[in-house]
């Protein structure tokens, strides 16, 4: 099974699904805190697209604390995720994120029930 997939007929952009990717890995626990992640290339590599890209979403996890690059190592999931974000940064995100994925669930004809249900589905191992 791939940590992420890349969906090239989706009109998302590939960064944005890589990175989407990663961070549902590391909230479901497929990787977990201290876990290594593939180098760039071989992570660009296995999905079929540009280093670049993948080099744009790890510096990005970094930035938002997700990832830990050690040069010379490799790159590793933070061992203190989030913990450094201020608690009300972290609820702000959280509110922004959930009023996407709502308007989203919406324009695609779903209900909150509906996401209600794939969510605690998907928590307990459904699809």
């Amino acid at each position: 099974m791939s940590l992420v997939s890349v969906d090239q007929r989706d009109k998302t952009p590939i960064y944005v699904q890589v990175e989407r990717g990663l961070r549902a890995a590391i909230a479901t626990t497929r990787l977990r805190p201290g876990d290594q992640l593939p180098t760039v290339r071989q992570l660009a590599v296995d999905l079929r697209v540009n280093a670049n890209t993948v080099a744009r979403v790890y510096a990005e996890l970094e930035r938002a604390g997700v990832i830990e690059t050690r040069r010379g190592v490799g790159s590793f999931v933070s061992t203190t995720p989030e913990r450094a974000r201020p608690p009300r940064e972290h609820e702000r995100r959280l509110r922004a994120f959930v009023t996407r994925v709502l308007a989203d669930a919406d324009a695609a004809g779903f209900t909150v029930a509906d996401l209600a249900a794939a969510l605690t589905a998907h928590q307990h191992g459904g699809t």
